[in-house]
């Protein structure tokens, strides 16, 4: 029996899809275990993008039972759009498995993401606004509906009329909108997704203990990442669940005792989507460069992202937090043309020196960067598959950040390709 965590180390887009993509070939399962469809992966295999949201990666090897966890927040329409999406392209979707007791996301979730995200104004915690934070809030106050009642009409209307009584409450007093039409959204979700999901849904846990029981391969895939956890993360600018490996317990529904490795992702150097801390964000030219060569747009929202150096110190953290076995590095072809580039081993304020990352977000928001600088390669490395044929100056970076954050780091990718990466440790 034998579980693998992969989990991001950053806020996100650090390019997990394509490891989880990579990962999956000694994987006879991959389970999502939390998140929703704020998360975008992409994988690039014989040219062709595919941009997945909810299904999970491995959904692309044939041999995969791809599993979507009870720690998922689902919007039915968006998840049959994407099965959708990959049928038409040849991809088989028949093998995936939705828990029962993952939440659903209706439309008033969405409507409360738009409408509080506006009240906010310039306070605003920068959501997708596609529902996610409004669906696991109504999870936690016990008013949520689970996929599990898609198949049960009588139940999700009865549940359905109790919790949107509420919600439209709200609507019109608090934001003096319209009411929503209990009839309409019944209508969608029973007769337009139901059936089609219906052959689908089902008791995950006991089919992933089942696997791991067998003596087969699981995979456990977060969506976001570390630094955007419900509870480590730069809290209140965070996701509404926990994507960090702990998480992976809760949202699949195993014990510890079956994780043996959690590989975290990294890019080589450090970006963001929406507000929130971010002590090596670059304002210049520099950032400009990175947004425009590592094409830092969102998958899903196309929203551009800030960009900034390699933060050690938030690594060092992420190893602690996730139990790191070692990281994958990606992007590091993103810097071939840069003359040099800067690591951040820790951070000054008021005379004090951070070697670790402070509890308090207010010293977070203040603090100055210090940086160890590395001239660059200046060459195209994105067909480089071994450690052997990479240029001094980029083994010396890739190095110097395994030497920081205290963990071996194995896969590097060197390009958006399924196969463009080399194994640091051979």
């Amino acid at each position: 029996m034998s579980a693998t965590v992969v989990v991001g180390t950053q806020w996100g887009d650090e390019g997990k899809g394509k490891f989880t993509d990579l990962f999956a070939r000694d994987a006879d399962m991959v389970v999502r275990y939390q998140g929703g469809h704020n998360a975008g992966h992409t994988l690039v295999v014989d040219d062709q993008s595919f941009k997945l949201q909810l299904v999970p990666s491995g959904i692309l090897y044939p041999h995969i039972v791809p599993v979507i966890g009870n720690g998922v927040v689902v919007d039915p329409r968006v998840l049959i759009s994407e099965l959708d999406m990959l049928e038409s392209r040849d991809i088989d979707t028949s093998k995936l498995r939705i828990s029962g007791n993952a939440h659903l996301i209706l439309p008033y979730h969405q409507e409360l993401d738009k409408l509080t995200e506006r009240r906010l104004g310039k306070n605003k915690v920068g959501t997708t606004k596609r529902g996610i934070g409004p669906a696991y809030a109504d999870k936690a106050a016990r008013v949520g509906l689970r996929v599990q009642d898609l198949l049960d009409p009588s139940i999700f209307r009865e549940k359905l009329d109790v919790v949107l009584k509420e919600k439209n409450s709200m609507f019109a007093k608090v934001f003096n909108q319209l009411p929503l039409n209990a009839d309409v959204i019944a209508a969608e979700y029973l007769e337009g997704c139901a059936p089609r999901l219906a052959p689908m849904i089902g008791d995950t846990v006991n089919l992933v203990h089942e696997f791991l029981e067998d003596g087969r391969n699981v995979l456990l895939e977060g969506a976001q990442a570390t630094f955007l956890d419900l509870d480590h993360g730069t809290y209140p600018f965070v996701t509404s669940s926990n994507p960090i490996a702990g998480g992976a317990c809760v949202g699949a529904g195993i014990g510890p005792r079956y994780i043996d490795r959690v590989v975290g992702i990294a890019k080589a150097y450090t970006t963001r989507v929406g507000a929130g801390p971010f002590p090596t964000e670059l304002h210049d030219e520099i950032g400009d460069a990175l947004i425009d060569i590592g094409h830092e747009y969102g998958t899903n929202t196309g929203r551009r992202r800030r960009t900034g150096w390699f933060d050690a110190v938030m690594l060092r953290h992420a190893v602690r937090l996730n139990s790191l076995s070692e990281v994958a590095l990606t992007k590091l072809d993103v810097f071939d043309t840069f003359e040099s580039i800067k690591v951040c081993t820790a951070y000054e304020l008021e005379g004090e020196t951070y070697t670790r990352l402070p509890y308090h977000q207010s010293v977070l928001h203040k603090v100055t960067p210090v940086y160890t600088e590395f001239p660059g390669w200046k060459c195209d490395i994105s067909g480089v598959t071994s450690r052997a044929d990479l240029p001094a100056e980029a083994e010396a970076y890739v190095a110097f950040l395994e030497q920081q954050i205290g963990v071996p780091i194995g896969p590097v990718g060197v390009g958006p390709g399924r196969d463009q990466w080399l194994d640091f440790r051979a």
